[in-house]
């Protein structure tokens, strides 16, 4: 029997602020998997980014990756579904970026599924420390001259720098190509001072990613509760039934939330499923 549907976000909502899971966060989550709830995870990270930090539980239903743009079966490590962007705006927002001194990280995946990230040696601050948390990572490809081959689908155009650096970029994009494109920016929540600007496929969304991971389990979106803490989590917060905020969330999240629950440093988002479980619902 079915026991509730759970899809959380994990940096600064089921991760600490340290990028770690707690034991009680494992033991309770791994319990109610096994007790028959069907709870999964929607993030900006890639698969084997997040593999990296949230292993210690069996996840077995689709992940949500790369900010809705693709759905991951975690089980027989197989690509369920998603949204790429083309290579020929892939090409543009690249000849934008470099018109303006930026050359971002590409997030793609190759023919057999195998995600890539390319890019240009790293000498920028934000790019440096990004790589550096994600160490002897076998996706990442530096290349003399930054371009999409036609073999790789786009998941992910990612600029890391400045608000500063950034908005004029933002801008110029957003007048180049409007609704064409979905455009996220986001602080860091561990590189100081840094946002991330990322372009992608017009769905390539988390409320998108919801509504894929939604059919995939067989469950209306109004039947699933969602946590969150930022404003990427926004969309997910608008498709699902209930809307749980941590209460380390930004206020945009807060004012949308059904509930407040403790930060993600005091497992906020574990303590409401175990009480969940033990109201039998």
């Amino acid at each position: 029997m079915i026991k509730g549907y759970y899809l959380t976000d994990l940096d600064g909502t089921l991760l600490r602020s340290n990028a770690s899971l707690s034991d009680y966060t494992v033991r309770v989550i791994t319990e109610a998997l096994e007790a028959g709830t069907v709870i999964s995870y929607a993030t900006v990270r890639s698969y084997q980014s997040s593999t990296a930090v949230v292993s210690q539980i069996p996840w077995r239903y689709p992940l949500v990756l790369y900010n809705g743009a693709l759905l991951f079966d975690p089980v027989h490590k197989r690509v369920l579904d998603g949204y790429f962007l083309d290579r020929e705006r892939t090409e543009a927002i690249l000849a934008i970026g470099k018109s303006r001194g930026f050359v971002p990280l590409l997030f793609a995946l190759d023919h057999e599924d195998q995600e890539k990230v390319l890019h240009e040696k790293l000498v920028r601050t934000g790019d440096l420390q990004f790589a550096a948390s994600r160490p002897n990572d076998p996706r990442f490809n530096e290349v003399k001259e930054l371009s999409c081959p036609p073999h790789l689908r786009t998941l992910l155009i990612t600029y890391i720098g400045l608000l500063e650096e950034l908005e004029p970029l933002k801008v110029a994009v957003t007048s180049a190509f409007g609704a064409e494109i979905h455009i996220h920016m986001m602080k860091d929540n561990y590189i100081e001072n840094h946002y991330f600007l990322e372009f992608s496929h017009p769905q390539a969304n988390k409320q998108e990613g919801l509504l894929l991971w939604a059919k995939h389990v067989g469950c209306a979106a109004d039947k699933i509760t969602v946590f969150g803490d930022n404003l990427n989590d926004v969309g997910m917060f608008r498709a699902a039934g209930r809307k749980i905020a941590v209460e380390n969330a930004h206020a945009e999240i807060l004012h949308m939330a059904d509930e407040v629950v403790s930060s993600n440093d005091q497992d906020g988002v574990a303590a409401y499923v175990e009480a969940r479980l033990k109201m039998g619902v």
